[in-house]
């Protein structure tokens, strides 16, 4: 589940790392350990495995509250929480993005997948304190419009591009400023509103990671620093608005938008990505899912 931009909430003390400096909010970012590490590959590798299960029944005709069920009782089965039930007030296990809609979306008995739908399944699973936060989309029915199928090909892309940029030493600018060149370069747009967040023993932490920016700008990462890259990459403009239920967010032009996440961690020499499918089930199609 992605961050707002505007928040500016402080983090918590309970984090559990020492202050690696400041994000642009002023909030500390912490450094963890090797612990720390081994705790987010396990919280990691269940919410990656959450999506594998579930892949095989993303499919013309089934219910996202269908869905969303499923993915609870996978990740209780496997000793986990979903993070996502209760936060803040939000009633569901996971978010189902379809089309148009950014992030967020709610799951529901009353919404269908169908053919050519291309949706994003968000999950954040909590393991033994710790969370692992990722999300893919899915080309529902194996086949979608060309546009949105570019749309998809370029948001992983762009996924990847930032990732790529993680290394101590670098700065979340870079980072921002990779994701950018890749959604400009193919004419999307990079959604400004929504952010990826530090993570660890809590949910939202620093540092705010913006999916655009500039070379060198911005916080210096450091090996033991956490964090989310979640880009939100809409094929027309990219301003956004939330819907009445205070959750569910919409391109204004209601061109289609996709999205990619993985939750990382800085190391000695470069990146480590801890939400990485345990099937290879990276990017649709899904092979023999």
């Amino acid at each position: 589940m992605s961050g707002l931009s505007a928040r500016r909430a402080a983090v918590a003390s309970a984090s559990g790392g020492r202050a690696g400096g400041r994000d642009s909010g002023t909030r500390v970012v912490p450094i963890h350990g090797p612990e720390a590490f081994a705790a987010m590959r396990r919280a990691g590798q269940l919410a990656a495995a959450t999506l594998d299960h579930v892949t095989p029944l993303v499919r013309p005709g089934v219910s996202t509250g269908e869905l969303d069920r499923v993915i609870e009782r996978f990740m209780r089965d496997h000793g986990g929480v979903p993070a996502t039930l209760g936060y803040k007030g939000y009633t569901k296990s996971c978010c189902i993005s379809v089309n148009h809609v950014v992030n967020h979306g709610i799951p529901s008995d009353d919404k269908w997948l169908e053919a050519e739908d291309i949706a994003n399944i968000d999950v954040t699973v909590i393991l033994d304190g710790w969370y692992g936060d990722t999300s893919r989309m899915f080309v529902v029915g194996g086949r979608t419009s060309v546009k949105r199928q570019r749309l998809v090909d370029v948001t992983f892309e762009a996924l990847w591009a930032g990732i790529r940029a993680v290394r101590p030493g670098a700065t979340l600018g870079d980072v921002g400023h990779a994701i950018q060149r890749v959604a400009e370069a193919a004419r999307f747009s990079v959604v400004r509103d929504f952010v990826g967040h530090g993570i660890g023993r809590t949910f939202h932490e620093a540092p705010e990671v913006r999916h655009f920016g500039k070379p060198g700008e911005g916080l210096v990462l450091r090996p033991g620093m956490l964090f989310t890259i979640e880009p939100m990459i809409n094929a027309g403009r990219a301003e956004v608005k939330i819907l009445k239920d205070g959750w569910t967010t919409v391109t204004r032009d209601r061109e289609p938008s996709a999205q990619f996440e993985h939750t990382v961690g800085v190391t000695e020499d470069g990146v480590e990505v801890f939400t990485l499918s345990p099937k290879g089930w990276h990017r649709p199609p899904y092979e023999g899912a």
